[in-house]
């Protein structure tokens, strides 16, 4: 039986809240797929005692990352969370919007580096036909689970994930990070728009131990029950 959906929530992500939420001290924060570390800078203002693990598989992207995020706090791995551990083919997103500022230009040089993905695009060329996939590269990929047995075996405050697609990817490979992880921000689309993409009724089916605290259009802010969350 599907789960029961709150309304679209008016009040928007960003630092206040999840403060709230998560609390002012949280130890380790994950952030899967950082691109220029837009979100980054938010989260290390946000939490200042907290260490961050941020992954980001496109070199442009990366590249842009580095230059923009200098803090001892964070560490950046240049590869993809996916299913299975080894290397795979990464679907890198380019052009820009006809109506790109000169602002948004400088910002991307090698084109658009936001929508790339393990996954193939679908109905995603179909909703923004300037963004093109014209190429594909290879990239180190990890399961979740692998690197936090690795390097951060304990509870996870909360992980950020902008995956392009690839959600039940991250879920399928990080079951056990998962279920000692406080809260999880991710995606999601019911427009499948990458190949395999879960719908959101799907995607929650792989989390039976979160529970919805917020419901946006494009992304979901989850707890997880089974964790302390204090």
């Amino acid at each position: 039986m599907p789960r029961p959906l709150p309304p679209i929530s008016p009040e928007p992500i960003n630092a206040a809240l999840l403060q709230r939420l998560i609390g002012p001290s949280p130890q380790l924060i994950l952030e899967i797929g950082a691109n220029h570390g837009q979100h980054t800078q938010l989260l290390l203002r946000a939490f200042p005692t907290a260490r961050l693990h941020a992954f980001e598989p496109d070199p442009r992207a990366a590249d842009a990352f580095r230059k923009a995020v200098a803090d001892r706090r964070v560490t950046l791995y240049e590869l993809a969370i996916g299913a299975t551990n080894g290397r795979a083919e990464f679907h890198v997103s380019s052009g820009l919007p006809p109506d790109a500022t000169p602002d948004l230009k400088a910002e991307y040089p090698k084109g658009w580096d936001q929508s790339g993905s393990l996954r193939a695009p679908k109905t995603h060329t179909e909703k923004w036909p300037w963004c093109k996939f014209n190429r594909t590269i290879r990239v180190e990929v990890r399961t979740l689970d692998t690197w936090s047995q690795k390097h951060e075996p304990g509870t996870i405050d909360f992980i950020w994930a902008d995956t392009q697609g690839a959600e039940a990817d991250l879920v399928a490979g990080g079951r056990a990070t998962l279920a000692r992880t406080r809260f999880l921000y991710t995606e999601y689309s019911n427009d499948e728009l990458y190949e395999g993409a879960p719908r959101l009724e799907a995607l929650l089916d792989m989390l039976p131990g979160f529970e919805i605290v917020k419901l946006y259009d494009a992304d979901i802010l989850l707890k997880n029950s089974m964790v302390a969350t204090g």
